[in-house]
Formats: structure tokens, C-alpha cells, sequence
């Protein structure tokens, strides 16, 4: 296949590129800079110019490949609730192009609220929009667009981690490292679910070719979990091992000011289960867990 992947100079639409290309797909990866057009070149993707905020680029991308993968999102959590709308106008930019064609659009979605304080599954809906103060719709919009003709599937991300970055865990070292304490909320029980970088690029690259098969019925789901749920106390304990700092609890009311914008997510239970995706596309994970990428990153110094 060929295929168009956004955020493709980004932690996982690299590995998702490189998949693709290991396998044997053509890959057109987007990019805004000349530093990441020439990374991609040089794994043998073909370069298109352009960025979330130009939709006709997203639009042109899309009518040229077989397929799209949308990994791209602006991370900047200062304006989240912006960019949030932007993702929502790239994901119906790139569905305006696929539309009634049976060429398949994979879409990025979260696992956190899904199911707060259980094991979300697949069968799982999200919430529905504006519900739970959660501003990103990735997944709606999917929704949306298969009403509209355009095959869709949705990858649900947890912590996505290597030895260089954990997903939100990298802020929770961030703060370690400049405040001098491992910190969790409560009794640190709430859990994380995570995934090996390298395992969610393999599952987004099953997840298209089963998309385009064409056997799915409606919007597929699927989780890239490879650890259910790990607790907040124990990736404190895996940061304050590392960072040699002492582990401390803290009170709800103080997550935020010590953690930033992620402290709204802290104290949050978001465990999440992938028996049906590892049933459904035969997918393994076999990556290395969260704490050994954390003992990998803290013993490189």
C-alpha cells in the first residue's frame, strides 16, 4: 500500500513509518521543517510539506496514497483545548478526501477516559463529546465520518514509552527532577496502562491493513495496551530509583501546582485491557515494560 502518515517526524509516526516500510509499504510522511523532511528521507519516505493547520496539504496527501494513519497532534498544553479543534479539522480534512472510496483512515485516539476506575475495552464508547470536560474528539470524529462513507478504525494510545520518552510519565520526571521528590496522589493505587513505542507502530500497521480488507464493519477499535495498569505509586518508585530522590505522597489539591497540566490526570485509574485487539489483528506485544525503559533512561544518565 501507499500510504500517508501525519506525524510522521513525530515519537510514534516515526516508528509507525518505519513499520510500514519494513513490511514493505510506501510511506508519504508530512512535515513541516526541513530537519524532519530530511529524517524521513532517510529512512526512504517521500516528503510532503505541510501542518495540521494546512488542510488543503492534509487534503492532498490523502487523495494521493491508498490509506492514512493520523498520528499528528500538537502537544502544547497550554492551548489544549485549541488544538484539540484543530485535530478535529485535520481528521475531517483527511475523511473529506477518503470518502466513498474504501480507502481506510486510522485514527488516534486516547484510552484515559473511556472507562475512568475500570479496564476499558474495546467495546468501550468514548464519552460523548463536551462530556467530562475532555476537550479532544478524535475518536467522534471518526465516528462521524463512517456515517459519511469513510472506512475508519481507531487506535487507542496509553502511555506510549522507550528509554527516551514515557507519554505523560516524561512530565512526571520532569517535575521529579526539578522539585527533588517522586510524587504520586493519594495512595498512589490509580493505574496507567502503557505500551513499548515499537509494539503501537506494529499495531497501527495491522490495524490499516485489516482497515483495508475491507472486513470491519462500522469503526474498528483498538487498544495498543501492553500493561493493563501500572500504579502511580510504582512509576514513582521507578523515578525516585532512578533519580536516587526520595518517593512522597501528595494530597489532590496539590497535584497540579506540582505537576503542571498533568496533574489534572494524575490521580486518575485508567487501566485498559487488549485481549479482543491482540484476538481481532493477532497482535503481540513483546516490548520492553514502562519501569525497564525508565532503568534504561535513568542508567544512560
Amino acid at each position: 500500500m501507499h500510504v500517508f502518515v501525519t506525524g510522521a517526524t513525530g515519537f510514534v509516526g516515526f516508528a509507525v513509518a518505519q513499520e510500514l516500510i519494513s513490511v514493505g509499504h510506501r510511506v508519504v510522511g508530512l512535515a513541516r521543517s526541513d530537519e524532519g523532511a530530511k529524517a524521513l528521507a532517510t529512512i526512504g519516505v517521500q516528503v510532503h510539506h505541510g501542518g495540521l493547520e494546512d488542510l488543503e496539504s492534509l487534503r492532498s496527501g490523502a487523495a494521493m496514497t491508498d490509506g492514512v494513519i493520523h498520528c499528528a497532534f500538537n502537544h502544547d498544553f497550554s492551548k489544549f483545548s485549541a488544538n484539540c479543534e484543530l485535530d478535529r479539522q485535520a481528521i475531517e480534512a483527511l475523511g473529506s478526501a477518503l470518502a466513498g472510496s474504501e480507502r481506510p483512515l486510522i485514527v488516534t485516539g486516547g484510552i484515559g477516559l473511556i472507562a475512568p476506575g475500570r479496564s476499558a475495552t474495546e467495546e468501550d464508547r468514548p464519552p460523548a463529546e463536551g462530556s467530562r470536560g475532555y476537550p479532544r474528539v478524535s475518536e467522534q470524529t471518526a465516528d462521524v465520518l463512517a456515517g459519511r462513507g469513510v472506512r475508519t478504525a481507531v487506535v487507542r494510545l496509553p502511555q506510549v514509552h522507550d528509554p527516551v520518552k514515557q507519554g505523560f510519565v516524561s512530565y512526571l520526571v520532569e517535575a521529579a527532577r526539578a522539585k527533588r521528590v517522586a510524587a504520586y496522589v493519594g495512595d498512589g493505587g490509580n493505574r496507567w496502562a502503557a505500551v513499548h513505542r515499537l509494539d503501537a507502530a506494529r499495531l497501527y500497521r495491522l490495524a490499516l491493513e485489516k482497515a483495508a480488507s475491507g472486513k470491519d464493519i462500522g469503526v474498528a477499535r483498538y487498544h495498543a495496551v501492553g500493561e493493563e495498569g501500572i500504579s502511580a505509586k510504582e512509576i514513582a518508585e521507578a523515578i525516585g530509583r532512578g533519580l536516587k530522590i526520595p518517593v512522597v505522597s501528595l494530597a489532590p489539591e496539590q497535584a497540579v501546582e506540582h505537576f503542571g497540566f498533568v496533574g489534572q490526570f494524575a490521580s486518575l485509574d485508567m487501566p485498559a485491557a487488549s485481549a479482543l485487539t491482540q484476538e481481532r489483528l493477532g497482535w503481540q506485544p513483546t516490548g520492553p515494560g514502562l519501569d525497564a525503559d525508565l532503568d534504561e533512561m535513568f542508567a544512560a544518565g
